[in-house]
């Protein structure tokens, strides 16, 4: 395979100041839910990223001091000097294979509420904690000696940056959750002083620390300004204030990165967001500055990033999400091996792994956060046991992965699939309004399972009992998925409600096979509060209904908050015309009308209807398993039987590619027993000792 030439732009070296990047590769910061509880799990999936190309490298959010901290999302510290060796084994690891290696300096302000560490919040103006949350506590307005504290904290954490063998720093003024933006942008800033005003002043303070960065590490580290584009609102940093920054002070920092103003907006979903979507925002900034340019925008295809470059909108290709689905994309397009990309279908369930305090997930690369836990490689298989043979029954996503990461491995691998088309729950739901991005899980496995010889695909082949131990495999995987339920039955209701048969009831799946109501008043009920309810909300009124969004929860979509498409979701539904009813269940359903009883009162009320679509729940598609498990199949040469993914317990697809990878993982492995499945960390203890009062 041989690289195409138009792409050798992307792999000559730029300098960022006093560095040079090897390539135009940038993984910009990003959070992956490990921070300082998991620092092996995040230096190991780090050094993934360095093995696999990036010429340059980012820490996620750091902390810089425990008097603005945000709990419960799980970030680095840089508290103190016992900070340092984990950051220092994270660097090294990021310079591994030739990389630069950035930290994310961060200091929340107006955004930092203090959970853990219990110090008064600091602001550039006080005022309401500004969380997802709604934290019941105001930060107070820093005053003189505040700021040059805070001054002095930065400087702390360079000078720590700096001994743990860092190349650049970043000054994190995005998003809307750094106090730098906060200072640049009026509707946070309200002061008077020297530091509020006018934008100059505005801008005081980050000028003042770009100086002191440069100065405490005597210029040996590059300095990179993360920023808003656009922070919305009457008095938010705009792009044009923001443009008018730049042209102020272009040679400020080594390099500018420019993100959307906020993190919703800048890491949006592929059903809301197409690649490159803030080419507009950035578009004539690198003429105002003689310094480099990166951005994001869900880069994935090569093409895309080279007409960035070509054209002078950037000089780096930012990524977060695609290098969390592909750590080795530039390698890949390095060599030439397109066909081999991992390509991101912007689900945004990593940022769910940030969101929930968990650790982060991939529904595209199963081994992301994976790397030290398991010592799982997006690339390197594991080597062969002593079986030959498996057989992979179901081709949704979760029998895909595991066939294809078994088939790496060396086994002989047979996967049939009932249908005529690959991809299970995929290939149905990639048809849905705005999920077409997510047939890449299907189609990436597929086309990398084609040209491998110990692979075997049979289409159209439902499989019974007599078929499967008449084929003398020795593991058997069932991957056989799930159905949506037709009735009520999910979290609020545990048993189905009474429902008058002439009412015509639809469930997902009939939607997706096209089975769905036209030019009707449809009453669709909500209790599954992940994407699939407003999805199909969208797909009937294109059908041309009328739509009733029923859901018990407070908000639309209630779970989205975790992948950061819940507002927007939110206006979808409104600008099509939904009518939405909160907080409401049906608790009746007759021939003509759905009775809808509030979830906090109990109190009652009609709505009209001429359709009902349940949205509830799923079953799982076992029965072929349960009738093997009751069979004689070690008398039949069968090693192990195992049921996985949505046919074992329905969940997100990620859950499901994450079950495949694990099984092909576990195969000839000795039982576990009791013992984790995982390496985890476990914090040393200090010394007892005891603070005595000042």
């Amino acid at each position: 395979m041989t690289r195409s030439p138009q792409h050798d732009i992307l792999f000559t070296p730029l300098k960022i100041g006093p560095k040079t990047a090897k390539n135009r590769f940038y993984q910009v910061p990003h959070c992956n839910g490990g921070g300082y509880r998991d620092p092996s799990a995040v230096v190991e999936m780090r050094r993934t990223k360095a093995e696999g190309g990036w010429g340059v490298i980012f820490t996620e959010q750091t902390e810089i001091h425990p008097s603005s901290e945000i709990t419960p999302f799980i970030e680095q510290h840089l508290w103190d000097d016992r900070d340092i060796p984990a950051l220092a084994r994270m660097a090294e690891a990021m310079k591994s294979h030739g990389a630069l290696a950035g930290i994310q300096l961060a200091y929340s302000g107006i955004n930092g509420p203090n959970l853990y560490s219990r110090e008064v919040p600091l602001a550039v103006s006080g005022g309401p904690i500004l969380t997802f949350t709604s934290d019941p506590v105001q930060a107070r307005t820093m005053d003189r000696e505040d700021i040059r504290d805070l001054r002095r904290w930065f400087r702390n954490a360079f000078r720590r940056s700096h001994e743990a063998g860092f190349d650049l720093i970043c000054l994190y003024g995005a998003h809307g959750f750094g106090i730098l933006q906060h200072f640049l942008s009026r509707a946070t800033n309200h002061r008077t002083d020297e530091y509020g005003g006018n934008l100059e002043n505005r801008g005081r303070f980050l000028r003042e620390v770009v100086e002191d960065a440069r100065e405490t590490t005597k210029g040996e580290l590059a300095v990179s300004l993360r920023m808003s584009l656009n922070e919305a609102g009457p008095f938010g940093f705009s792009n044009a204030e923001l443009r008018d920054f730049i042209e102020m002070h272009g040679d400020l920092p080594d390099i500018w990165d420019l993100a959307h103003g906020t993190w919703e907006n800048c890491s949006g979903t592929s059903r809301f967001k197409p690649e490159a979507a803030q080419e507009e925002l950035v578009q004539g900034i690198k003429a105002l500055t003689s310094k480099p340019v990166v951005g994001v925008g869900r880069f994935t295809s090569p093409d895309a990033m080279v007409r960035q470059i070509k054209s002078g909108i950037l000089d780096f290709i930012g990524a977060a999400r695609p290098s969390i689905a592909d750590p080795f994309l530039p390698q890949k397009v390095e060599q030439g091996r397109y066909d081999d990309i991992r390509e991101c279908i912007g689900c945004n369930i990593c940022v769910s792994g940030d969101m929930t305090g968990a650790i982060s997930r991939c529904t595209q690369n199963t081994a992301f956060m994976e790397e030290w836990r398991k010592g799982w490689h997006p690339e390197r298989p594991r080597t062969k046991g002593h079986s030959q043979s498996v057989l992979v029954i179901g081709a949704g996503p979760a029998g895909l992965e595991a066939a294809l990461q078994a088939g790496r491995r060396g086994y002989a691998v047979t996967l049939a699939e009932a249908r005529q088309e690959l991809g299970g729950r995929v290939a149905r739901e990639r048809l849905l309004p705005g999920l077409s991005a997510w047939g890449r899980v299907a189609d990436y496995r597929t086309g990398q399972m084609a040209p491998m010889p110990n692979v075997e695909i049979y289409r159209d082949s439902p499989m019974e009992t007599l078929d499967i131990l008449g084929m003398g495999v020795e593991h058997i995987l069932l991957a056989t998925g799930s159905h949506w339920r037709r009735d009520a039955v999910a979290r609020l209701h545990l048993h189905d409600i009474p429902t008058d048969p002439a009412m015509p009831i639809y469930s997902p799946d009939d939607l997706m096979a096209g089975k769905l109501p036209e030019g009707l008043r449809v009453t669709l009920y909500d209790d599954d509060h992940f994407y699939m309810g407003s999805v199909l909300a969208e797909l009937l009124v294109a059908k041309g209904n009328r739509v009733d969004f029923v859901t018990p929860a407070v908000k639309v979509a209630e779970w989205t908050d975790n992948t950061l498409e819940q507002a927007t979701i939110m206006r979808r539904l409104l600008d099509l015309g939904v009518e939405i009813h909160l907080n409401k269940a049906p608790e009746t359903i007759g021939k003509d009308e759905v009775t809808l009883g509030c979830t906090w009162s109990g109190r009652q009320s009609i709505l009209p209807a001429e359709a009902v679509v349940m949205v509830t729940s799923r079953r799982p598609e076992d029965r072929l398993y349960q009738e093997l498990r009751g069979m004689d199949l070690a008398n039949a040469g069968v090693k192990s039987l195992k049921l996985i993914g949505d046919a074992a317990a329905p969940g997100p697809i990620a859950w499901a590619t994450y079950a495949g990878r694990r099984w092909a993982e576990e195969l000839d492995q000795d039982p576990l027993g009791d013992a984790l499945t995982f390496r985890r960390e476990i914090a040393d203890l200090l010394p007892e000792h005891r603070l005595t009062p000042t």
